[in-house]
């Protein structure tokens, strides 16, 4: 790509939103957001947002959707934008979901962008693709965003969304129930169950939707997609993989807890989770886990513990974090890293295959773009995925609208307070959608 202009800016919330009005003339784009956190230390930008699709084919004979995106990224060197769909797994076990699907969305979609905006420290750098260097109309694009010209277009939706549970109540009590029997025998150690909330023959527009989820939910992994019909409204908290050269990043959340209205409580809430037995088990589990996924790939000795049942505070949730890193071996490529990863643990279990297998088994919805991933990969090969929770999405030709949530179950899990824990990581969408 070419870079075009490079600007300081004094306010980013004004070209975060000029960005997001931008979104309006493509139909396809990604926008990635940090939303100021100043916690992650391991970020590389504020703020990303690619706009059109310069190439988006792929070559059939792929082996898989990992080889897909390893085709376009050696014959381009360019920067992909993509989601990696959680159904992948069926490309690479031997797995199946036949579940219901409202949105119907691939297992992967990607393109490499015509305009692209990368921003840090209130510095903006612009790119346009070498194929459309003298394109007028991105020209125009350019200069509308950063001297702030463009507005949103009036908002088409419809009042009185009805949201409705895909599985009811008494039959996910029940689910666990039967989930916990499967871990009384050793079947597994713990696993993620979710259940979906959704809506049909419903229109929204989904940048004032997007708009109103990250100002009631700001995090530090957003993000704001589309591919054609398919709209993604994610306020992530969790980072997947990142890497950077050949270090390796993985940001697992298992603990989650209500932040309170009054500080003191809060703050007990947060020493609460902090020594909760059952969530420092949920996500020790899953710490090893990806310790051992990512040894397929390490160099010897290179996999490290950095932090262990860290408490973060969001907006309305306390969430327990830990970090693990590695070397990547020069044996392999950031493909075969991402393979030997995904699904990420954080939402399958532990042991993974027969995790997923039972999630299969158990839950009604097959879950497609959500708990997979969302992010870029960059010409040198670096990348940052996020891992699709708290996130909306909306066929927008079908009418659909989509968003699951749950948590680990273990054999201390409490069935009633994990239907509690789900309803609260959904209660920002259906707050914004009522």
């Amino acid at each position: 790509m070419i870079q075009y202009i490079i600007q300081d800016i004094n306010e980013l919330q004004q070209v975060r939103e000029q960005l997001l009005a931008l979104s309006e003339n493509y139909r396809v784009f990604s926008i990635l957001d940090s939303n100021d956190w100043k916690k992650d230390k391991y970020q590389t930008y504020d703020l990303i947002a690619a706009f059109g699709a310069a190439h988006s084919s792929t070559d059939s004979t792929a082996v898989n959707s990992f080889d897909k995106l390893r085709k376009v990224h050696a014959l381009h060197k360019d920067w992909i934008f993509t989601y990696l769909s959680y159904d992948i797994k069926n490309e690479l076990e031997a797995l199946s979901s036949d579940n219901y699907d409202g949105i119907g969305a691939a297992n992967v979609s990607f393109f490499t962008p015509k305009l692209l905006f990368l921003i840090k420290n209130k510095v903006v750098k612009v790119f346009i693709h070498e194929n459309f260097a003298n394109n007028e109309s991105l020209t125009k694009n350019i200069n509308d965003v950063l001297h702030g010209r463009l507005t949103t277009k009036p908002s088409k939706e419809r009042p009185n969304i009805k949201i409705q549970h895909r599985i009811k109540r008494d039959d996910y009590l029940s689910a666990i129930a039967k989930i916990r029997q499967h871990i009384k025998l050793g079947s597994v150690y713990e696993l993620n169950y979710c259940q979906e909330f959704y809506a049909e023959n419903t229109i929204i527009n989904p940048l004032n939707t997007y708009r109103k989820l990250i100002a009631k939910s700001p995090t530090p992994f957003a993000a704001f997609v589309r591919f054609n019909d398919t709209f993604i409204l994610s306020a992530s908290p969790e980072r997947f993989l990142k890497k950077t050269n050949n270090t390796i990043i993985a940001q697992p959340i298992k603990g989650t807890a209500r932040r309170q209205a009054d500080s003191a409580l809060d703050l007990q809430t947060k020493i609460d989770l902090q020594n909760n037995e059952k969530e420092r088990a949920e996500n020790i589990m899953i710490v090893d886990l990806i310790r051992n996924d990512l040894a397929h790939t390490a160099k010897e000795r290179s996999v490290k513990l950095e932090e262990l049942c860290a408490i973060y505070s969001f907006e309305q949730v306390h969430q327990m974090i830990s970090t693990i890193s590695s070397e990547l071996d020069e044996d392999y490529d950031l493909f075969e890293l991402l393979e030997s990863c995904f699904p990420m643990g954080s939402m399958t279990g532990a042991p993974k295959i027969r995790a997923m297998e039972l999630i299969e088994q158990y839950e009604f919805t097959k879950r497609g773009i959500y708990s997979g991933a969302i992010g870029y990969i960059t010409p040198k090969g670096n990348f940052d995925f996020n891992v699709v929770i708290r996130t909306l999405i909306y066929n927008q030709a079908n009418k659909y609208i989509s968003f699951i949530a749950g948590g680990a179950i273990t054999y201390l899990s409490d069935a009633e307070k994990e239907y509690e824990e789900s309803l609260l990581k959904a209660e920002a969408i259906r707050e914004i959608l009522s």
